[in-house]
């Protein structure tokens, strides 16, 4: 009997990862270079691009804290960050994968890896 739930456990997880997509923001460095015809010198301007996600998660993260510490066993940190549902619902079935991706979720979301 055991076997055969850990064989479905195991194939319903496999169904699932297939599934997921990369849901994290993307940070690129754009540098412009203007050239003027009258002078030699150079003008060069970085300028940093991120997703309105990346930034709407920078000043929300105090909240994601929060929710993770008090309401962890039901995912709500996960729920407010965005993560798929499916993911979320298996972080409930199996209580957080016993504990331990909470605590990794707790470490991402304190160290700003989210």
């Amino acid at each position: 009997m055991k076997t055969k739930l850990t064989l479905a456990l195991m194939s319903i997880f496999m169904l699932v990862s297939t599934l997921s997509f990369a849901s994290f923001p993307v940070e690129r460095n754009v540098v412009t270079t203007v050239n003027t015809s009258t002078t030699v010198e150079e003008s060069t301007t970085t300028v940093t691009l991120s997703s309105p996600a990346a930034a709407a998660l920078d000043e929300e993260m105090w909240i994601a804290a929060a929710l993770w510490f008090f309401l962890g066993g039901f995912a709500a940190h996960r729920w407010y960050l965005g993560s798929p549902w499916y993911w979320n619902v298996l972080f409930i079935i199996t209580l957080g994968g016993i504990g331990i991706w909470w605590l990794v979720d707790g470490i991402q979301i304190l160290s700003d890896n989210w």
